[in-house]
C-alpha cells in the first residue's frame, strides 16, 4: 500500500471510529438532559433539540449539573485538537498536506457521526432535522443537509488535494476564506435567539450556499491553475 492510501485509509478509519465515539457521547448527554429538559419544557419531545436549556435554567433545575456546560464546551475544543492533530501525525513529512488530511478527518467524522446517531437513537429523523453544532463561541445550528452537504464537500476536495498538491495563491486564499466566512455566518445567523431559549428561524440557505460555491470555486479554480501550469 502506497503513502497516499495509507494516509487515506488511516484517516477514513479514525474519522469512522471517532464519529462513533462522538455520537455515543450524545447519547449519554441526551440520557443526563432529557430530565432536565422535560422538567423544563413539558410541552416538548424528548427528540427535540430545541429551544436550548439556558444556563440560567440549567442552574435552577438542576444545579448539581450546572457545571457540565463548560466541560462540554472543552471538550468540543478538544475534539478538534484531536482531530488536527492525527492530521498532523498522518502527514508528518508533508507539513502542507496538514489541511488535506484534517479535512478528510473532520468530514467523515461528522458524517459518520449522523449516521451512528441514526443507527442507535433514530436521529435525526430527516436531512431537514435542526441540529446544534457547536457552542464555541456561541451556538451554530442548522439543518442536518448543511453540515452533511460541508462533509462531503471537505471529504472530496481533501482527498484531491492529497492526491495531488494544490498550490492556493493569495487569490484563492481570500476566496477560500470569505466561503468559509459566509458559511459560518450562515450557522451562526440566529445565535442570539438560540442563547436566549428561542426556537431555530428559517436557515439562511442563500448565504450558506453562496459560501459554498465561493470556496469551491476559488478551490478547483486553484487547482485547475496548478494542471495547466
Amino acid at each position: 500500500m502506497n503513502s497516499w492510501r495509507r494516509t487515506v485509509v488511516g484517516l477514513i478509519l479514525f474519522g469512522i471510529s471517532f464519529g462513533y465515539v462522538e455520537a455515543a457521547v450524545v447519547v449519554y448527554l441526551r440520557t443526563i438532559y432529557d430530565p432536565i429538559r422535560r422538567q423544563i419544557r413539558p410541552d416538548h419531545s424528548a427528540a427535540d433539540l430545541f429551544p436550548l436549556i439556558t444556563p440560567d435554567q440549567l442552574r435552577r433545575a438542576a444545579p448539581d449539573r450546572s457545571g457540565l456546560l463548560g466541560i462540554e464546551v472543552i471538550r468540543e475544543a478538544a475534539t478538534m485538537l484531536m482531530l488536527a492533530a492525527v492530521a498532523l501525525i498522518a502527514v508528518v513529512n508533508e507539513r502542507t498536506a496538514w489541511l488535506p488530511a484534517f479535512a478528510v478527518a473532520f468530514g467523515v467524522w461528522d458524517l459518520f457521526f449522523y449516521v451512528f446517531l441514526r443507527l442507535m437513537i433514530g436521529w435525526p429523523a430527516s436531512l431537514l432535522t435542526w441540529d446544534i453544532l457547536f457552542l464555541i463561541p456561541v451556538p451554530w445550528a442548522a439543518p442536518v443537509l448543511a453540515p452533511v452537504i460541508i462533509a462531503l464537500s471537505i471529504i472530496g476536495t481533501g482527498l484531491a488535494a492529497l492526491l495531488r498538491v494544490v498550490r492556493l495563491r493569495p487569490v484563492h486564499w481570500i476566496g477560500v476564506v470569505l466561503g468559509c466566512g459566509l458559511i459560518l455566518l450562515s450557522f451562526t445567523w440566529d445565535f442570539r435567539r438560540l442563547s436566549a431559549g428561542g426556537m431555530p428561524h428559517t436557515f439562511p440557505w442563500f448565504i450558506f450556499a453562496c459560501g459554498e460555491a465561493i470556496a469551491l470555486g476559488a478551490f478547483f479554480h486553484a487547482k485547475s491553475f496548478k494542471l495547466a501550469a
